[in-house]
């Protein structure tokens, strides 16, 4: 394959019927899959009034709901409040595409880029977090449709064959030829594979986090939906944290609002809200699956910069639908979280065409909901963490859509940081270090769209990546779709 040959996928767009196209969205629901369900909780009141806490934890999405998870699991006599915005699990929490992995660091690779020294630690303790969260689920009978099946990388292009080769190399993960892929699961473009079936779970997404919030309130933890926290001050030795139609007065506070300004601005240049986007098929007919195969619940993914996710999930019906998403990661100018960027006409239709190039053998097939929301992306693309106001604030974010499995973690460092004591997870350089701050507009979207450019060259130069690239990984300030 030579520099100027197109991909796979730039393929898929040329080949792809416009109308075959257009015809598989047009009833598509611009809602995640995941929350439009008919048994969605209903909402708990807001916060009206003056209460006090032991631990006040702002947010109510995975991070948020597994500190105050946790916090009573260590002490059960601790006053617990969490306060969400808006509804639990509503933005980054209800809408991913439920890969719960053991990665701390988004990937072996880019770990030993940012953090060589204790990346083999952080990948115990990556292991040891994915054991903990499948014990609480067992523990606690959490209905999230938790499958610990593993995930199926693919070459999709030639000189990719030889990486997932290479990935195979490794303990538990096996390697796959063509015909092999096939078997699992049925797709042309897919020219070789490597499994590892331990360090990848699937979940719903948004049932995890309704599951947590129910273990939360059973627990004691009380609950605030509706209630956006906007300022945060120290007042008389406690932390006093302001709502519209409210206060909160705590002695440690735990801030997991990820993607969405934190009340400690110090750290808004650190992560920016880039958008991604997935499609969920309708119910697939008995021969549509049975042509696809996919029988185990793996999930998939390719290897290229610009990547495809994509999973099975069996609905209330009990048929097998197919998630696929992935390719674009949008950086809108300003760095705004909007509701209007949640849908992209553009990039629906790229992700139909691609899954119809993938597997054509379900080109009749439509599809009955396309959504998208924003990932917290900071520039190192893995979590990090601070301590504020005397060890009284913690805050973590920036999981960089690895956050199903890797929010437990950083849930369980920030009460560490809380408590005063040095722990093995507070003397990690993975928690004292910072990413590199993004810059200020217009330097943040050139960077971010020079970057994406860069990306798309080194996908279609064999994954070579350019100087400018190399730069940037010397310098620890990339980006990654």
């Amino acid at each position: 394959m030579t520099k100027n040959l197109p991909l796979t996928f730039d393929r898929h767009e040329a080949n792809a019927s416009t109308q075959l196209i257009k015809d598989s969205l047009s009833d598509a629901k611009h809602i995640s899959y995941w929350l439009d369900n008919e048994h969605r909780p209903e909402a708990t009141s807001a916060l009206d009034g003056t209460v006090e806490a032991d631990l006040l934890v702002v947010g109510g999405g995975y991070t948020g709901l597994w500190t105050a998870l946790q916090a009573k699991e260590r002490d059960p006599n601790r006053d617990v409040v969490l306060i969400e915005g808006q509804r639990i699990g509503w933005a980054a929490s209800g809408r991913n595409g439920g890969f719960c992995e053991a990665s701390l660091v988004h990937g072996e690779a880019n770990g030993e880029n940012h953090l060589p020294r204790e990346n083999a630690l952080l990948g115990k303790l990556g292991t040891q977090n994915l054991n903990e969260f499948q014990a609480t689920v067992e523990r606690y009978a959490m209905d999230v449709e938790f499958t610990r099946a593993g995930v199926l990388e693919v070459a999709t292009e030639p000189h990719q064959v030889q990486w997932v080769a290479e990935a195979a190399e490794a303990e538990g993960t096996d390697y796959l030829d063509a015909q092999q892929v096939k078997e699992v699961i049925n797709s042309p473009d897919f020219l070789a594979g490597s499994i590892d079936r331990d360090s990848t779970a699937l979940v719903h997404p948004a049932k995890l986090a309704w599951e947590l919030s129910r273990v939360c309130r059973e627990l004691g933890v009380r609950i605030y939906e509706h209630t956006h926290a906007t300022e945060l001050t120290e007042h008389n030795g406690q932390i006093l944290v302001l709502t519209a139609a409210g206060q909160i007065r705590a002695q440690r506070v735990a801030l997991a609002t990820n993607v969405f300004p934190s009340l400690l601005k110090r750290h808004r240049a650190r992560v920016i809200p880039v958008y991604d986007y997935a499609l969920m098929t309708e119910p697939l007919t008995e021969e549509q699956h049975r042509s696809l195969g996919w029988k185990e619940p793996v999930g998939l993914a390719d290897l290229n910069n610009r990547f495809h996710y994509a999973r099975p999930t069996v609905d209330e019906n009990g048929k097998c639908r197919i998630l696929y998403g992935g390719y674009d990661a949008i950086y809108h100018f300003g760095g705004k979280v909007r509701s209007s960027y949640d849908t992209s006409s553009s990039t629906f239709e790229k992700l139909a065409a691609h899954f119809f190039g993938n597997f054509p053998q379900l080109t009749d097939v439509k599809f009955s909901h396309a959504w998208g929301g924003a990932i917290d992306t900071c520039s190192r693309f893995f979590s990090f963490f601070d301590l504020t106001h005397g060890g009284k604030v913690a805050y973590c974010a920036g999981f960089t859509g690895l956050g199903v499995g890797a929010t437990r973690f950083g849930a369980k460092v920030m009460l560490d940081l809380l408590s005063g004591e040095k722990t093995e997870l507070t003397e990690l350089e993975m928690v004292r270090t910072k990413p590199i701050p993004f810059p200020p507009e217009p330097a943040a979207y050139v960077g971010v769209k020079l970057m994406t450019s860069q990306l798309i060259s080194a996908d279609r130069n064999e994954g070579k990546r350019p100087a400018f690239l190399k730069l940037m990984d010397k310098i620890g300030m990339g980006f990654d779709s």
